[in-house]
């Protein structure tokens, strides 16, 4: 059967209105509505030459889930009240091999494309203009849409190594990711805390090292654990199952499988494959272990049996070899790694890493596969048809498109969904950052220091959830929910952070059918958010949300209700005191309570410079973050802390007139399995014309220890304008640590003047 598509010449007699958007995500490349509607009903048929396809059957099953209405696909002709799904070639020209076309006209609604993928996405954007309520009619706007991607790795990813999921909720994980139109699924199967895939041919990986015999309780600050056995592991044929169901709606799985570091669950079940024989257990800590794999050809030859298996059950162009926090100090000390520098005529361990990748991905190639690896893979020289997953920052994805590979970016700053994304204050414990919505909206895959040929090594981008503090599918579904949506705009690239607020208002739309699909997520986007500026004599509290009108707050510490000051502007705050606030509708609580106490003192609000910038994923007040009379708590590095990545901070305040100072205060965090160090020193200094200083004091690494990073300077009166306050790095992390060999993180929050 052939269908003749006259709708795409527009030979309809509709009238064409002023193009608006429906609120399908990710929002189409181009759309037109019109003034007709299609009644969908019982009467309604779908009509495919292929009544056993997916997607007939998909489109079937999903409206009958939405709205209760059991329609009848057919082959047979209709002329009017049908759904048309069709795949041709022959009557269009499409600009995109991915390219769908929907069209919903008054008798008709036409889904069609060159290929069942692009079919499946039009049929996506089709369920999203459908009401999820239980009814005889429903109205449908009607509408003309050409869409099409423009980055071809769309990527969620999920680690299953510290918390296992069902097969169950994988599926519906997946789900998630088809809604969206997302096309890859990052499956992280390996690492310290477990190993999740059977191994038929290494028995011992799931029968040891699927299991650890306790697991961190809290964050890992507190280092409190549970003596409770825990893990789990995928059947190859589960993994068959999964990965046949993610193909169906056109997504690839990538499976990763960590080396040389994150390896102690696989040394546990085989320790004769480490560099010191054992004896291991899983690990039960978070954070990066020295434990790794040894370089040795027995080892070699496991890893390769195991990816011959892994192999056979993906069928991705690419194998994630993970490649990243590997530390160096087994190899430093192992006389197998020491003569394999010797005869490979390597320079040093770094090199030694880049030759494992580069052994490993021999091996792969062999197979007619690519191997694609965390950006510290570009260390010591990047295995030659390598792929780099850029998670440091882009400075990776960049280093590794100049030189002409393909590059995924997926930086912390923008794609790390285990960070905070509402009020840190108000959120359950997460891994650290500050990453809403709005954040993730705002993420250009692209960078800018690339050329146009440089930018065409960038494949896409993915998030990532790394689940260390996130033991439930329905606290997954809290970390991904809303984001992914965010997310999907930007990969299927017709995001503009210009336009947030209307890509907003397409997702509360969105709300809904979480609500009817039973998803649990994040309520943040209604939440009063705060944002400080400098004011006289003190701080400008301004507080945001969906609707700002709706913001009551109080100043006295007291919870906020109906009859509270309603929010017009930012609140002056000139003295101690804590403001509450929340969002309300119709005279009810809509929102949690932001809770923030101000600390007031000489520096608050006061002009700030610092010589090194923080850290992207760690610096979103920018230096003011130091001076806003907001304290940091020390368990959520959230937005209230400033991080420096192997940088000082030097601050230099600017008090606008001399003042007379005897008194001067600053936090500073350690969380060593995070990489965050105390300071090796802080100094402090003043001066009265701003060129001038005075050493007041140099606190030391053991007097800050002691103070668990709280420090407060007393000396005799000053007479200042300006005060400089240095806080120096750790550097360089010292083996036997987490993450030896990289920078240390400084963490800075308030300085306090008085």
């Amino acid at each position: 059967m052939k269908y003749k598509i006259l709708t795409l010449l527009l030979l309809i007699s509709v009238i064409s209105v002023a193009q608006e958007n429906l609120n399908i995500i990710p929002k189409p490349k181009k759309i037109t509505n019109y003034i007709v509607k299609f009644s969908l009903n019982s009467k309604t048929v779908i009509q495919t030459n292929n009544v056993e396809s997916f997607e007939a059957q998909f489109l079937k099953e999903n409206i009958k889930r939405q709205t209760g209405l059991d329609l009848k696909i057919t082959s047979e002709y209709h002329s009017k009240n049908k759904i048309l799904i069709l795949v041709t070639n022959d009557d269009l020209m499409f600009v995109n091999k991915d390219e769908y076309h929907l069209v919903i006209n008054k008798d008709i609604i036409e889904v069609f494309a060159s290929n069942s993928k692009s079919l499946f996405y039009g049929v996506q954007s089709l369920l999203q203009t459908i009401p999820n309520e239980m009814k005889d009619n429903y109205e449908i706007q009607g509408v003309s849409i050409i869409d099409y991607p423009k980055f071809q790795w769309r990527g969620m990813h999920l680690d299953v190594s510290r918390h296992f999921f069902p097969k169950d909720f994988i599926k519906k994980y997946i789900d998630y990711l088809a809604m969206y139109k997302m096309n890859t699924f990052h499956w992280h199967l390996t690492d310290d805390q477990g190993w999740r895939i059977e191994i038929k041919k290494y028995p011992k990986l799931t029968e040891v090292g699927a299991w650890r015999n306790g697991s961190m309780i809290g964050h890992y600050t507190d280092q409190t654990f549970d003596n409770i056995r825990y893990g789990g592991f995928y059947t190859q044929e589960e993994i068959k199952e999964i990965v046949a169901y993610a193909k169906e709606r056109h997504i690839t799985i990538i499976p990763e499988i960590e080396m040389p570091g994150h390896a102690l669950a696989a040394l546990a079940s085989y320790p004769e494959f480490s560099c010191t024989g054992g004896p291991f257990e899983v690990g039960k800590t978070w954070g990066v272990l020295e434990d790794v794999f040894c370089p040795k050809d027995e080892t070699f030859t496991f890893l390769e049996n195991v990816l011959t298996e892994v192999m056979a059950l993906f069928p991705s162009e690419y194998i994630h070899i993970g490649g990243d926090e590997s530390p160096k100090v087994r190899w430093k000390s192992c006389p197998h790694c020491q003569k394999r520098i010797k005869d490979e005529n390597l320079k040093d361990e770094h090199e030694l890493q880049s030759y494992f990748i580069q052994r490993i991905e021999k091996f792969v190639n062999s197979k007619g596969r690519k191997i694609i690896g965390w950006d510290e893979i570009l260390e010591g020289g990047l295995a030659p048809n390598a792929a780099v997953m850029s998670w440091r920052g882009t400075e990776g994805g960049i280093a590794a498109a100049k030189q002409k590979h393909f590059v995924v970016m997926s930086p912390g700053s923008h794609c790390y969904f285990d960070h905070y994304q509402g009020e840190p204050k108000n959120e359950p414990i997460a891994f650290g950052g500050y990453t809403n919505v709005e954040k993730v909206y705002s993420f250009n895959p692209i960078p800018k220091e690339l050329s146009a040929e440089e930018s065409k090594y960038i494949l896409g981008a993915q998030a990532n959830l790394w689940t260390e503090y996130i033991n439930t599918p329905e606290h997954v579904e809290y970390m991904l929910f809303p984001r992914i949506a965010a997310l999907s705009e930007v990969v299927w690239g017709t995001s503009n952070p210009k336009d947030y607020k209307e890509f907003e208002k397409r997702l509360i739309s969105h709300f809904e059918i979480y609500d009817k699909k039973g998803i649990n997520y994040s309520k943040a986007i209604f939440e009063v958010t705060s944002k400080v500026q400098p004011a006289e004599n003190g701080v400008a509290f301004e507080l945001k949300s969906a609707n700002p009108n709706g913001i009551k707050y109080t100043t006295d510490g007291s919870e906020p209700n109906a009859n509270s000051i309603s929010y017009e502007k930012p609140i002056l705050v000139a003295k101690n005191q804590t403001i509450k606030a929340a969002y309300f509708e119709n005279n009810k609580v809509k929102s949690a309570t932001i809770e923030q106490p101000f600390f007031i003192t000489k520096s608050t609000g006061k002009k700030i410079e610092l010589v090194h910038q923080p850290h992207e994923n760690y610096g979103i007040g920018g230096s003011f973050t130091l001076v806003d009379g907001m304290k940091g708590n020390p368990s959520k590095f959230g937005r209230d802390w400033l991080g420096f990545w192997g940088k000082d901070m030097n601050a230099t305040i600017d008090l606008g007139k001399t003042e007379t100072i005897s008194k001067i205060s600053i936090n500073t965090l350690s969380s060593e399995g995070s990489w965050i160090y105390y300071p090796k020193s802080i100094g402090i200094l003043v001066s009265k014309d701003g060129e001038n200083y005075i050493p007041i004091t140099i606190v030391t690494s053991k007097e800050i220890k002691e103070k668990k990073g709280k420090i407060v300077v007393n000396f005799d009166m000053q007479n200042v304008q300006f005060i400089k306050v240095i806080a120096e790095n750790n550097g360089i992390i010292a083996d036997g640590n987490p993450g030896a060999g990289s920078n240390s993180w400084l963490f800075v929050d308030e300085i306090s003047v008085e």
